[in-house]
């Protein structure tokens, strides 16, 4: 029974990573809703409040307090870095097909490997830094095989991969003691509000009349509200799969699942949306896969 429950967890984080991953392309590039940052926002004010719902009144995780005035600040930071990664990512989504940017995606080893010698001074053994070679190597050669490459997405894409390995470092260094430390759940809660302060201002500035342009689509078409809403939820869900997956199975285990996702959702984006692919992009996405494979078994025995 019990492992009827995991595998029953298991599918619905695949569901929802890749569900809100191929709804967001549908919405910013193939619906015509070219208002990135204001979907990020949509999703922030969902994770905002579901999560605030999940912990207080589901008690799906315990309620951690934070402690002082500099927790929060730390907080904030990470909140500003988290807001930038999605950001960047939906904006990728514009112009690159899904595929690409989950080749792209996979390259966030290499960036983590890179910020924890940087900001940590944190070495790990030389086979762990070779097995980084084939996962950038794998993406220069998607690259330069990619019928839709657009050089500003695949810039978003990069800067999104980094910003969420910036993160992960960041998380470890400024949340290091155990009075600070939250679980993921505590810290989408306290850092969600901080990304709808840091987007709300972003997206009427950047992104003029994108208010007014929502609610005329809305009354238009109810279906997009309803995909609207949907994916702003499904954005929340990501998380708590995310979560429940990590409790009840491991880190390393969702490292493992994480890099099959990245290949499940290739192949469901290319039956979907239909973009052209090219064998010496596939080689290139593969080549990446297999180095994040060898990191992760790397990292295990190191």
């Amino acid at each position: 029974m019990r492992s009827l429950f995991t595998i029953g967890l298991i599918a619905s984080w695949y569901a929802t990573n890749i569900g809100v991953l191929l709804l967001n392309k549908f919405l910013l590039s193939n619906y015509g809703f070219k208002y990135p940052i204001f979907l990020t926002l949509c999703h922030m004010m969902a994770c905002s409040l579901l999560s605030y719902i999940a912990i207080e009144w589901l008690k799906i995780a315990p309620m951690q307090r934070v402690k002082s005035r500099l927790q929060m600040m730390k907080i904030s930071a990470l909140g500003f870095i988290f807001c930038l990664s999605v950001v960047g990512g939906n904006i990728s989504l514009r112009y690159l097909p899904v595929s690409f940017n989950q080749a792209v995606g996979a390259t966030t080893p290499f960036f983590t490997a890179v910020f924890a010698v940087v900001m940590t001074s944190k070495r790990e053994g030389w086979i762990t830094y070779v097995t980084l070679v084939p996962v950038v190597a794998g993406v220069i050669i998607a690259s330069g095989g990619e019928p839709l490459f657009h050089l500003f997405g695949f810039m978003m894409c990069i800067g999104a991969t980094a910003a969420r390995a910036l993160k992960s470092v960041l998380q470890g260094l400024l949340l290091s003691s155990e009075g600070e430390k939250l679980n993921s759940m505590n810290l989408l809660m306290y850092m969600a509000p901080v990304a709808v302060m840091a987007l709300f201002p972003a997206a009427l500035y950047m992104e003029k009349g994108v208010v007014g342009i929502t609610i005329a689509l809305a009354r238009d078409d109810w279906k997009f509200l309803i995909y609207l809403l949907f994916n702003s939820a499904l954005a929340y869900f990501v998380n708590l799969a995310n979560f429940l997956v990590t409790k009840h199975t491991s880190p390393l285990t969702l490292q493992v699942l994480g890099n099959a996702k990245g290949a499940v959702a290739v192949v469901i984006s290319i039956m979907i949306f239909k973009n052209p692919v090219s064998i010496t992009g596939m080689l290139g996405y593969s080549l990446t896969v297999a180095g994040v494979i060898l990191y992760t078994e790397a990292k295990k025995r190191s």
